[in-house]
């Protein structure tokens, strides 16, 4: 259900809530939080709450470090994992300026203005995303280890799988708060995890990917076990992939509905492709991502196929003409899943914007072609100091993302691990 501000005012009076949490996310995607009462909402709703943006990575110094949190109404939605007496709820939240201003390092925002001008244009855009992440055990002392929860394989049963009792608590999970996975099941990896959504609007993917990641997070915790979306924890081993469906529509119509594409659905696959190196340090934030291109599936090259999963992008067999869609095979789990997604669609709307001429597909494995075919295509950057330096040139880059976040990135070298 979508809420009001008022309907959310009388949800909150009538329904035994005494603790509120505002999320919002730092410019590496991470979830932050700061929490209230619920006789704090509607100023909440009127000025905003403030906070120390110096304190979080990527926003601003210690000069001017006064920021507002604002919650979005629409976003409401009880924490199943806590006490229902008492309810804990939560909204995610857009960032102002003490005079109200937006902030333009406010990926969230960014995104939803971007939504909104998709529709004055006449598109729809649907996502769905695919995410992969690990489960580790914990030492004596509670601290995260390497050793895989079990040691099954892609799609194994248990007892070989011993992450399907958890899985099964992530989907129930995330059904109480309204987000629907379609598929999950145990990854390639020794203890590695797979959760597939079905398709919602673009904002509301974003919101739902780092809801994801806050439910996996708490109920692994709540078995005893660490959850790793890091891109490349174990060497030698499948990496954490982040795969991004998206189908676009226009006047009503799923433009990758046709087996012949059209001229627009092949620019917008271009889009992605010319800018897939440009994008590539926000798709792939760390040091580690670079590991994970080029085996156990993680693409190499610049590309495009059907069905084909050695492609970087891929047009995955529909069922139906409503399900059809491009899926992006680059990304991983550790990226601001708002900025992620925001590049995608800009990009993708550039190639439509200059009619760009789509390449020819690459019909064959890529792990196993001749160089012959390999020395003809381009590659994703094969560091992160060379994505680092493609993004910071990138004059498509620069017109998509504010000066804050070009900033952060430039002063950042792929280490940051924290909760991945």
């Amino acid at each position: 259900m979508v809420y009001t501000k008022n309907e959310v005012l009388e949800y909150i009076a009538e329904n035994d809530v005494k603790f509120i949490k505002l999320f919002f996310s730092d410019i590496f995607g991470s979830i932050k939080s700061i929490s209230i009462q619920p006789g704090e909402l509607e100023r909440a709703f009127e000025t905003g709450i403030s906070f120390d943006a110096s304190a979080v990575p990527g926003f601003l110094n210690v000069s001017e470090s006064d920021l507002f949190l604002v919650p979005d109404a629409t976003t409401l939605s009880v924490l199943p994992w806590r006490p229902q007496q008492g309810k804990v709820v939560r909204f995610f939240c857009n960032i102002r300026y003490p005079d109200g201003r937006p902030f333009e390092g406010d990926m969230r925002s960014l995104l939803s203005v971007t939504a909104d001008d998709i529709q004055k244009k006449g598109y729809n855009v649907n996502v769905g995303t695919e995410c992969e992440f690990y489960l580790f055990e914990l030492d004596a002392q509670g601290q995260p280890t390497k050793i895989p929860l079990d040691n099954a394989g892609y799609c194994d049963l248990a007892p070989k799988d011993k992450g399907e009792n958890v899985r099964r608590s992530i989907c129930i999970m995330l059904e109480k708060m309204g987000i629907f996975p379609e598929t999950s099941h145990h990854e390639s990896g020794p203890g590695q995890q797979e959760v597939d959504f079905r398709y919602s609007s673009l904002l509301n993917a974003a919101d739902n990917l780092a809801t994801f990641k806050t439910v996996v997070r708490t109920v692994a915790a709540t078995n005893g076990l660490y959850a790793s979306f890091s891109p490349k924890p174990l060497e030698n081993l499948p990496g954490n992939g982040l795969h991004v469906n998206i189908s676009l529509s226009k006047d009503g119509k799923n433009i990758f509905a046709d087996k012949e594409l059209s001229d627009e659905a092949k620019s917008f696959i271009a889009g992605i492709l010319c800018h897939a190196k440009e994008i590539s340090l926000f798709l792939n934030p760390l040091a580690k991502s670079y590991e994970r291109f080029g085996s156990h599936e993680a693409p190499r090259y610049i590309s495009w196929s059907s069905q084909n999963r050695s492609q970087l992008i891929r047009l995955p067999a529909a069922a139906s003409k409503e399900q059809s869609r491009i899926e992006y095979r680059g990304s991983d789990p550790a990226c601001n899943q708002y900025t992620a997604l925001l590049l995608l669609i800009k990009a993708g709307l550039d190639g439509i914007e200059k009619k760009l001429s789509l390449q020819d597909a690459v019909n064959c494995d890529l792990y196993n072609a001749d160089s012959s075919i390999l020395n003809k295509l381009e590659k994703l950057p094969l560091s992160f100091k060379e994505a680092k330096k493609c993004a910071l040139e990138s004059d498509f880059v620069k017109s998509v993302l504010p000066e804050v976040t070009l900033k952060a990135f430039n002063n950042f070298d792929g280490s940051f691990e924290e909760i991945y």
